[in-house]
């Protein structure tokens, strides 16, 4: 199963939804989008910000994942949903697990002994669940997981063998498992300062299943390797801000508890991951270890300092079970094993080709210039939308 998982709401953003899909590659889609969120009689919020918003916004929509109005945005709570979306997934699988295993016992599928490597004989559940998972951000800067899920037998005579799920045990079961384990599972964060009881960390609405290797064809394993394996380049340019660690000598050039929306992010993990106890005082002088780097035992929000520049994301963009595929430790070791052994005698002959293809701007100007001019067109047609749907809403409003 290919399945998404997102990040719940903190607060209205600006966002582009097509109804219906007419074109031909969504990487290509010139559609019509709908309003972004039409609503007459919406009215302002309680800082005086428009609740609505008639624009269609186009694909690369400056305004996409900007909040409506920054001071209503939850923005605390979105650095630390990113920050223990981790721990979230891991609760997430561990429930998912749990059901199918209560529905073998329902439908009868026993336990199955099984010999572990220490030689100790256990009994686990005839199933279990492989995974391998990629992190992509979104426009408004939350982090939301793409998953290959792969439901998995156990092998009583080998641990590590991959065998098919016992009979009776199906796809439409794990699909029922995850959409039951995503709205069970809450992870409520240690106490903070600035929040005594901690913040509700759990999933959003919109939890996507699809079947890979379907009939009608949609959705295969090509495609879904291709579509995770574009990941491996993103990071946070999608929001506008690309950025290495960020220390106290530079923070200040990209936190703004007043600024846009990226820059109050990153204040709010910069603020929240403030060092809040001290065990040993090292060179830093709070809340450090003996070398100096952040306690996280003793604050658990360190974290959030320390990636504030992934806006408190602080996992990898791809995470796999070990029995998903092999383990990364096992292909550093085979490159480190190939390149010692190699015949480094043997003679490499490079032969290249080059063709002449077309020519592009003659200078750089020229290619500023152009670029600009098209530039400010997009921006002066986006413009004057906003200004058409704003009058058609204060008309409506008046009325």
């Amino acid at each position: 199963m290919f399945a998404t998982f997102t990040a719940p709401s903190f607060g209205a953003v600006h966002h582009r939804h097509v109804p219906q899909h007419t074109c031909a590659a969504r990487q290509r889609c010139d559609c019509r989008p709908a309003p972004c969120r039409a609503r007459r009689d919406a009215g302002t919020c309680e800082h005086g910000q428009p609740a609505a918003c008639f624009a269609r916004h186009d694909t690369d929509d400056p305004q996409l994942g900007l909040p409506l109005c920054p001071d209503c945005y939850d923005h605390d709570h979105h650095a630390v949903w990113n920050g223990f979306s981790g721990e979230l997934w891991r609760r997430t699988k561990q429930a998912i697990e749990r059901q199918l295993a209560a529905l073998c016992r329902r439908r009868g599928i026993g336990h199955v002994q099984v010999v572990t490597d220490s030689g100790r004989v256990r009994r686990v559940p005839p199933v279990q669940v492989s995974h391998g998972k990629v992190a992509e951000m979104q426009h408004r800067g939350a982090v939301h997981f793409h998953l290959l899920l792969r439901l998995d037998g156990v092998d009583p005579g080998d641990s590590g063998a991959l065998t098919p799920p016992p009979a009776g045990i199906t796809a439409d079961d794990l699909d029922n498992a995850v959409h039951a384990a995503a709205r069970q599972i809450t992870v409520t964060t240690p106490p903070h300062p600035d929040r005594l009881d901690g913040w509700p960390v759990a999933w959003g609405e919109q939890i996507d299943m699809r079947r890979v290797g379907s009939g009608d064809g949609a959705v295969t394993d090509a495609k879904v390797a291709a579509y995770l394996a574009k990941y491996a380049t993103k990071a946070t340019e999608v929001t506008g801000h690309a950025s290495t660690r960020l220390t106290s000598a530079t923070i200040g050039t990209y936190a703004n508890p007043d600024g846009d929306h990226t820059a109050r992010l990153i204040d709010a993990c910069w603020r929240l991951g403030r060092p809040t106890a001290t065990r040993t005082t090292g060179s830093a002088g709070q809340g450090c270890d003996r070398q100096g780097r952040l306690d996280t035992t003793a604050n658990p929000y360190a974290g959030l300092r320390r990636w504030a520049h992934m806006l408190g994301f602080g996992g990898h963009f791809l995470t796999k079970a070990r029995r998903y595929s092999v383990t990364s430790a096992l292909l550093r070791d085979t490159r480190a094993t190939y390149r010692r052994t190699e015949d480094n005698g043997t003679e490499t002959l490079t032969v290249g080709t080059l063709t002449y293809l077309r020519a592009g701007w003659r200078t750089d100007g020229d290619a500023l210039l152009a670029n600009t001019a098209a530039r400010q067109r997009r921006e002066s047609r986006r413009i004057g939308r906003e200004e058409v749907a704003h009058d058609a809403w204060l008309t409506g409003a008046a009325a």
